[in-house]
């Protein structure tokens, strides 16, 4: 019986040595205060221009009276610890994607297409979410990111993240 469990050992040892290896090699982003940097698994990052809102007076003015928004451009609303958030498009002109974002960098709600001038609360979290603490939100606009496949499994990469929590860390 023991040549079997032997050779069931190196074979779980072959297979995972690689994939072990391979996260510790991962590549770093190079990250920017003005980038939005997205992993979701296709061939090259998903990058956005974005604008900083990280005072709660930028925060609460974000988007609002804007007439447009650039392609892969947004607002990255950063708050000082992960939180319960919810948002609103009071006075915001423009459909957006509201992209909530954890500790690690990964997205874990997605709400898409928000009506302009809808005073509904959107919270940041899905029902059910059994943490829904979030450090940042990033405004884009609306249907952008089903169009550029941004989705759950995206993983954000920013120097506003602790670099020793990120899930997809900065050089």
């Amino acid at each position: 019986m023991w040549p079997n469990r032997a050779r069931i050992l190196a074979l779980v040892l072959v297979l995972l040595v690689p994939v072990w290896a391979g996260a510790q090699d991962a590549p770093r982003a190079e990250c920017r205060e003005d980038r939005a940097i997205f992993a979701t698994g296709a061939d090259a990052p998903l990058v956005f221009s974005i604008e900083i809102a990280d005072t709660p007076e930028t925060r609460a003015r974000g988007l609002m009276f804007r007439r447009s928004l650039p392609e892969q451009g947004g607002m990255l609303f950063i708050y000082e610890r992960p939180q319960a958030v919810s948002f609103w498009m009071r006075n915001t002109l423009i459909p957006l994607d509201l992209i909530f974002i954890d500790e690690t960098g990964a997205v874990r709600h997605i709400h898409p297409q928000a009506r302009p001038l809808d005073e509904t609360p959107i919270p940041g979290a899905a029902a059910g979410d059994p943490d829904p603490a979030r450090l940042m939100v990033l405004e884009i606009a609306g249907g952008e990111a089903a169009r550029l496949g941004l989705g759950r499994d995206a993983v954000l990469a920013h120097p506003r993240l602790d670099q020793d929590k990120a899930a997809w860390p900065c050089r």
